[in-house]
């Protein structure tokens, strides 16, 4: 059963993050359903709503974003989106 995720990349603006992240999705075979991306100030930010297969973990693909984090000095993480909305209600 698919479920969704929400992917959350925060960083200074530099060319080539949205072709990184991406592309990591694509070679994974994981689809884009929701993007937004913004700079504030200096600082890029991204939020984007993915459709993951596999919903019980996601470590692995939070791995692959791993060298891209180090390369490009970003946070990105991902998580479910139930979890989300969870930790994000007042």
């Amino acid at each position: 059963m698919k479920k969704r995720a929400v992917v959350s990349v925060i960083g200074k603006d530099q060319i080539g993050i949205i072709a990184s992240v991406t592309t990591v999705l694509a070679d994974n075979n994981i689809n884009i359903l929701d993007i937004s991306q913004t700079i504030l100030q200096d600082f890029f930010t991204m939020i984007m709503v993915i459709e993951v297969d596999d919903a019980t973990n996601l470590e692995p693909l939070q791995q692959k974003f791993a060298p891209i984090e180090e390369n490009m000095h970003l946070k990105i993480s991902i998580q479910l989106e139930d979890i989300f909305q969870a930790m994000h209600r007042v």
